[in-house]
Formats: structure tokens, C-alpha cells, sequence
């Protein structure tokens, strides 16, 4: 086959997905699925990515309502990894939507309006399906190696999306009730309307709990199943390596961790089994996660030689890792056991910055700026990833600027960088 001949849009299309980032890689399969299937907007939903579970791209009427109560429904709906043809409730009213699964992450893509001369195009379908089962995967390594700055924004997202849907949820319990107690009163006649009113309340009232519960089991993950998870990571390096890999439950009724501590952990353990696999003398590697209700304590040993140290480059990313969550790391060397590696990561933040940066009396989005620009973020990239416009962060900034008496970005991320801000 000649060059020419080879399907190069195509080929572009996979290359720059299999090289996107998170924050792109919603617009980059939506350009990629183009050719194939046209819709109004592509959304990807997956638990993966706790901070943001949804990556979307197209109309930003359907981009900006859709929500994840709707998309769990509609996940619930598809039994396998088949395209699925139908009609759904998304972004606040009926359409008609293709989704499809993908069976390992359990990460769900949507298309809205897809175009009906689609429909019965076999092979564009199973193309669409290849590339998304190409995104998929490359969400699942992105967060499974994800950097310091992506646990910082995943951490700072999460609580932020916590704290908004508990103010939600109080704001509307207290409406419910307050209107429960109104209906239930002796002084309303009409049985009848009060007995149908009072049940579609109530079970409004359910489904907005259930809202609240949903959205912090996105953020969360039971100890013992990310544990597992972190099993089924190293399944084939302890099939196939000839290193034994033992691993020590942790308890079962531990604390839930914060979903960017439990990725953080599988990526750090993932990483120290690696680096200890590479050393000469090692059959046997044992790892052990605890819980104290503050704290995931994570141990992981070899039986080398004690080759693997501090200095090591592959312990000083992974300590960069640990740092990026507050956590900490120590390598001690232990007499028939080799290289002995303690891990601590705290389960959750400061509420406000300690010492001087709580005097700073910034607000809470001001304070999520000031973070990406100590990250080395530019203010498209802040844009995209708060779900706000470039116009919005330059007047967060220069609020900010203000509070903090500096003239400059770089005075700002100097002065956050000297506070801890990173």
C-alpha cells in the first residue's frame, strides 16, 4: 500500500488522542468521531476522574446542564460495551442519544442528536467504537500516572463539588420539609391534594438525598476496593515477573478514601514494585495498607539488597507525588528485607490555609487560582478546568493580586510557593 493511500485523517485522529491531555480529550474525540457520527455534543462520564467525572464537548446547552444524576441513570440502562440507540433525559429534557460503554473503566460516552444517516453505518460505528475505547483507556493510564498538579486540581475539584451540592442539598431539604410540614397541617381541607402533593415531595426529597449520596461515592472509594483495585493492577507483574507479591488487607471497615488519595496510592505502590523489581536480588515484595481514620499508611518492602535508597530518581517522582497530597515518604534499609518504604497520606485538607495564607482572606475561587497559577498554569488551561471564561480569571487574579499586595503573576506564585501553595 502506498503512503498515499493510507486513511491519514484517521491516523492524525488516534495520534493526537493517544496524546491528549484530560482536559482535551473530550474536544479531541469529538473531532475525531466527526467524520463518522455527527451529534450536537459528546459527553464522557467516568469515576475515574474524581474531581471531574465529566468531560464534555459541543452545544454548551447540553454541555452546561447535563448532570451526572442523568448519566448514571442512563449508564444503568446499558448492559454491555454494544452501542446503544434510544431516547434518554439528559441536560434537562428528552433526546435521542448513542452511548456506549467501556466494560474495564466502566466509563460511559454519550452522543446527543446523533445524526440519523449514521445509524445504519456498521463500520462508522465500530470506528467510533474503537476510538473511544482508545480514549477510554487513555483516561484510565492519565489518572493512574497522574501528576502532582492533576492531585491538586482533583483534590481542590472534589471538595469544591462537595461543598456546592451539600449547600444544594441542605437549601432544598429545608424547602421540602418546611412544604411537608405545610401540607401535613390540620388546617388544609382538601385530603386528597394534600396525601398526592405531600408523596411527590417526599420522593423528591429521596431523590435529592440519593443526589448527594451519588455524588460522594464519585469522590470516595471503600479502603478494601481500592485495595482490590490495586491487586488487579499488579495481577500480571505477579503472573508473570517470577516475584512473589504479597499483599496485607487492610481492614475492612476503614475510613473511605478521598478518590485522588486512593489513585495517588495505587500509582505510588505501582511504582515502588516496579522500582524494586529492577533490582538484581529480589524474589519477594510484600505491601501492606493500613488506615487510622486520618491517615492511609502504606507500607512496601523488598527482600533485596538494600539497593534501593532515598536518592534513587524513581523514589524522589514518586516522594514529588506523595508531597503533592501533604503526605510523606521514608526509605529505611532492613536487615534481610532490604529496601523498607513508608508511605503516609493524609485523608483530608486544611479546611483554610494555614499561618498567613488564611489572613489572605481570599475567596474560595480566588484561592483555586491563585493554586493553578502556583501549579504553572496558563489562564486557558485555569478556564477550562474551573468552567469558567478567560475574562473571569483575569478578574479573579487581579482581586487576588490586590489581597496579596503584588504586582505580578510572578510575584504571586512566588509568594504562594514560599506558603506551601504548589
Amino acid at each position: 500500500m502506498a503512503l498515499s493511500d493510507l486513511p491519514w485523517p484517521l491516523l492524525h485522529s488516534v495520534a493526537a488522542l493517544a496524546d491528549a491531555p484530560l482536559i482535551q480529550i473530550a474536544e479531541r474525540l469529538r473531532d475525531a468521531t466527526l467524520p463518522f457520527i455527527g451529534s450536537s455534543a459528546l459527553v464522557i462520564f467516568t469515576e475515574d476522574c474524581t474531581g471531574r467525572p465529566q468531560k464534555k464537548a459541543g452545544a454548551e446547552e447540553i454541555t452546561s446542564r447535563v448532570s451526572i444524576a442523568e448519566l448514571d441513570a442512563l449508564h444503568g440502562v446499558l448492559a454491555d460495551e454494544s452501542p446503544w440507540f434510544g431516547e434518554t433525559q439528559l441536560a434537562g429534557r428528552n433526546r435521542p442519544v448513542l452511548a456506549m460503554k467501556h466494560a474495564p473503566s466502566q466509563a460511559l460516552l454519550v452522543f446527543t442528536d446523533p445524526q440519523p444517516a449514521q445509524r445504519g453505518n456498521n463500520s462508522g460505528t465500530e470506528l467510533v467504537t474503537y476510538l473511544w475505547n482508545l480514549t477510554a483507556r487513555r483516561i484510565q493510564e492519565k489518572v493512574a500516572d497522574a501528576s502532582p498538579s492533576y492531585l491538586l486540581e482533583s483534590r481542590a475539584a472534589s471538595a469544591e463539588r462537595i461543598r456546592v451540592t451539600a449547600e444544594l442539598t441542605d437549601l432544598h431539604s429545608t424547602t421540602l420539609e418546611s412544604l411537608l410540614a405545610a401540607l401535613r397541617s390540620n388546617s388544609l381541607d382538601d385530603a386528597t391534594a394534600r396525601s398526592t402533593v405531600t408523596d411527590l415531595t417526599a420522593r423528591a426529597l429521596v431523590a435529592l438525598r440519593t443526589l448527594s449520596d451519588r455524588t460522594t461515592d464519585l469522590v470516595e472509594e471503600p479502603v478494601a476496593k481500592a485495595f482490590e483495585r490495586l491487586r488487579e493492577d499488579l495481577r500480571p507483574l505477579t503472573s508473570y515477573s517470577g516475584t512473589e507479591v504479597q499483599f496485607i488487607e487492610p481492614p475492612l471497615n476503614g475510613r473511605a478514601l478521598p478518590g485522588e488519595v486512593a489513585h495517588a496510592a495505587r500509582a505510588i505502590v505501582r511504582g515502588l514494585v516496579l522500582a524494586m523489581m529492577e533490582q538484581a536480588e529480589v524474589s519477594r515484595i510484600r505491601t501492606h495498607w493500613d488506615c487510622d481514620g486520618v491517615n492511609l499508611l502504606i507500607n512496601v518492602r523488598d527482600d533485596g539488597g538494600g539497593e534501593l535508597t532515598a536518592a534513587d530518581p524513581s523514589i524522589g517522582r514518586l516522594d514529588r507525588r506523595v508531597q503533592a497530597l501533604s503526605g510523606q515518604l521514608r526509605v529505611d534499609v532492613m536487615p534481610g528485607w532490604g529496601a523498607d518504604v513508608f508511605v503516609s497520606l493524609p485523608l483530608d485538607l486544611p479546611t483554610r490555609p494555614a499561618g498567613e495564607v488564611a489572613e489572605w482572606n481570599l475567596a474560595a475561587r480566588e484561592l483555586e487560582v491563585l493554586q493553578h497559577l502556583a501549579a504553572g498554569h496558563r489562564n486557558r488551561t485555569i478556564a477550562l478546568a474551573m468552567g469558567i471564561s478567560e475574562n473571569t480569571v483575569k478578574f479573579h487574579a487581579r482581586n487576588l493580586f490586590k489581597k496579596l499586595n503584588v504586582r505580578s503573576r510572578t510575584e504571586a506564585i512566588a509568594l504562594a510557593h514560599s506558603h506551601g501553595l504548589r
